[in-house]
């Protein structure tokens, strides 16, 4: 089989092509990438040789091309069914379905409030945080701790092991971290966790190295 190729931003500050990316890379699945950098003049006709979209993530495969970050996860997942990126159960992955869309439909105030910038040096955010941020917060811990309770055994993930619901959630942890907002217990070891990933730390340390600042994403 052909490798995917990923189309994303920058890996500091593109939060929808960080979902993919884990998704891919924490499963083991062989695949090219393309950086098409935020500010660049040429962003919009780069990705728009892809993706009448034009916007990142993108993935080509097999003559495809897939625009929707919750599509191509989806995607991977019935690609390679093997990597068990989608929980065994009827009821788990219907939870699962029913929180990916939540994170991608949702919590435009914390988004907007606390943008994900990995090498912004962890600590609170400049100015207190809205009731509408505080809220999207307590959702995103709610879904956390009852899906670990309920879903979560057998490994340290919201479903026991990997699957593209963290890949989904990868962002806010990160978020989470980086204005270092405090979570229940669970929702703290869940954070540690994903945080710890391989995947996760792969793209961490990439983003580290960016030279570039995109100033839309530095609220302080």
């Amino acid at each position: 089989m052909a490798k995917p190729l990923l189309v994303i931003g920058n890996k500091n500050y593109s939060s929808w092509s960080l979902r993919p990316f884990m998704a891919l890379a924490q499963a083991d699945i062989p695949f090219d990438e393309k950086l098409v950098r935020f500010g660049d003049p040429a962003f919009s006709k780069a990705v728009h040789r892809v993706s009448k979209a034009g916007l990142v993530p993108v993935l080509k495969h097999n003559g495809l091309v897939i625009w929707d970050t919750l599509a191509i996860l989806e995607y991977i997942a019935e690609t390679w069914p093997q990597k068990n990126l989608m929980p065994k159960s009827k009821a788990a992955r219907a939870h699962a379905r029913s929180i990916c869309a939540e994170m991608h439909a949702g919590f435009a105030g914390l988004r907007s409030a606390c943008p994900m910038n990995i090498r912004r040096p962890p600590k609170p955010a400049p100015v207190p945080l809205s009731k509408t941020v505080q809220k999207d917060i307590a959702r995103i811990e709610q879904i956390w701790t009852d899906t670990r309770k309920t879903f979560g055994k057998g490994g340290p993930f919201l479903f026991g092991k990997f699957t593209i619901a963290d890949a989904m959630y990868a962002p806010v942890a990160s978020r989470m971290e980086t204005f270092e907002i405090k979570l229940n217990k669970v929702a703290t070891a869940y954070v540690q966790d994903l945080l710890n990933s391989k995947a996760y730390q792969v793209w961490k340390e990439a983003a580290l190295k960016e030279p570039w600042i995109y100033a839309e994403d530095e609220v302080d």
